[in-house]
């Protein structure tokens, strides 16, 4: 391999699937279960996940399918709804202005898709109420769109046969800062967005929400309460992250493979198509020595996608810095300090809007002195987890958005919420890792499984930047 900057994003692809070309991501996409759950004509679909979890590729993925079927679909970005209810106090008011926004908003940028945008459309659309499926139908018909290109004109007259527009309204957490102020309008958008498709028949809208922000808004406001049988919550296993990266290793050597056939596979089939691009073995030391190198990287991903593309995208780099021509141990290790310091900041960025000092707790969760000496750092019963956080705790109180006193169980929850700390449980020579089932999400509970916890592998090297060979002592890989 020469792992120059193109190859390397063709290999992984992009962190950001709104920078990656949409016929390339299409082409290796790994289509999961809840791509269907989502791409339907279900009228409201709130797609919550964690940050790097792929909300924005499934979105892109189902526009660009949208079109290739001639249906009518639209994307609606944080700056095209910037400045709406920045002023308006009183809610009901505010759910009225979103609902007028938003129906300005799909109005105006249909008509400019199609080129049939004139000065008079925002009157002609009041004169409907406010039914923008109605008024779009209307100057659909009224126009002559007969020049318009072969797949646009397929485009309106699905249109004005069904009646069918799907609305996608991604990263409305830009700017996320998680004041009042920012919760009360995500709350009425909620709001406005379930009335609309109340009363506009044929609308069909998909917002995707980080699983902090929705969380803040959820519990904020026990009117989302109606919205909630309409939540998706997004969640990878190791095995589908696995047969993702094996699918576009794949697609760059012309080789393509189906989802389900790939999904089918066990998890040795998979490593294969790994091993043109990194060393089957990771040289480790302790329990990471001679293991096979899929088990490393499983073992260090949070269930993101975007962990394998970070991982794999900074050890190309190393090794092309090293003319080497295939990943290696060393270029792995070389780059795991900052690998995990990268998770770390972005966790502290995620979650600081649900808990302002987040920071202070995961830094005090690095190993003391007496547990490096007995090796017990990382890993915990559940009364040492809740007696390491106690100790954390003497140096100040902890509150959770809008003033609520944290404790120490709390916290547990907390940490278990955002994957920082993983159930384990020991099984033959690896470890089973359980992560925070979503559908727990708005428990503020602690919820003892039986299971012992640990520090999630992706942070340790952040914690322990000062002897990182320690690490590997502590790391079991894991069984999944």
């Amino acid at each position: 391999m020469n792992f120059t900057e193109e190859n390397i994003a063709a290999l992984f692809g992009h962190e950001a699937a709104e920078d990656e070309d949409i016929e390339r991501l299409k082409s290796y996409y790994l289509k999961g279960a809840i791509y269907e759950q989502v791409a339907n004509e279900l009228p409201i679909r709130v797609l919550v996940g964690h940050k790097g979890i792929g909300k924005s590729a499934l979105f892109h993925v189902a526009m660009a399918e949208d079109a290739a079927e001639g249906r009518l679909s639209l994307l609606i970005k944080p700056d095209d709804i910037a400045g709406i209810g920045d002023e308006e106090t009183n809610f009901l008011k505010l759910i009225r202005e979103w609902k007028t926004g938003i129906t300005e908003i799909i109005a105006r940028k249909a008509l400019i898709s199609f080129g049939l945008l004139r000065d008079d459309w925002r009157g002609k659309l009041n004169e409907y109420g406010g039914k923008f499926i109605d008024f779009l139908q209307s100057t659909f018909k009224a126009d002559n769109y007969a020049n318009l290109s072969g797949a646009k004109r397929a485009v309106v007259d699905d249109f004005l046969k069904n009646g069918k527009i799907f609305v996608y309204l991604d990263d409305l957490d830009r700017g996320w800062q998680g004041n009042p102020q920012d919760v009360k309008k995500l709350s009425a958008l909620l709001n406005a967005v379930r009335d609309l498709a109340s009363e506009c028949k044929g609308v069909c809208f998909r917002i995707s929400l980080r699983s902090d922000v929705y969380y803040l808004v959820r519990t904020s406001d026990e009117s989302t309460d109606k919205i909630e049988g309409s939540v998706l919550w997004y969640a990878w296993t190791n095995h589908e992250i696995l047969a993702m990266l094996a699918k576009r290793i794949e697609h760059y050597h012309g080789r393509q493979h189906t989802t389900p056939e790939l999904v089918a596979m066990n998890q040795i089939q998979l490593a294969r198509f790994l091993s043109p691009v990194m060393e089957e073995v990771f040289h480790g030391r302790g329990n990471w020595k001679n293991i096979p190198a899929y088990r490393m990287l499983m073992s260090l991903v949070r269930k993101r996608p975007r962990d394998i593309v970070k991982l794999c995208t900074l050890a190309a780099r190393n090794a092309r810095a090293n003319d080497k021509h295939i990943i290696g141990t060393d270029n792995f290790n070389d780059v795991f300090e900052e690998y995990s310091q990268g998770r770390l900041q972005d966790t502290v960025n995620e979650y600081r809007s649900e808990l302002p000092d987040i920071e202070r707790l995961l830094l005090g969760m690095k190993p003391s002195r007496e547990e490096k000496k007995t090796a017990a750092g990382y890993v915990y019963t559940t009364e040492g987890l809740f007696s390491k956080i106690r100790n954390i705790q003497q140096s100040g109180a902890f509150k959770f958005h809008g003033g609520r006193t944290a404790d120490f169980k709390d916290l547990a929850a907390f940490l278990y919420k955002i994957n920082f700390i993983t159930a384990r449980k020991e099984v033959g020579d690896f470890i089973q890792r359980r992560f925070f089932e979503e559908s727990r999400y708005l428990s503020h509970k602690f919820v003892d499984f039986g299971f012992d916890w640990e520090v999630h592998p992706a942070y340790r090297w952040a914690l322990q930047p000062d002897n990182l060979s320690e690490v590997f002592d502590s790391l079991r890989a894991t069984a999944d």
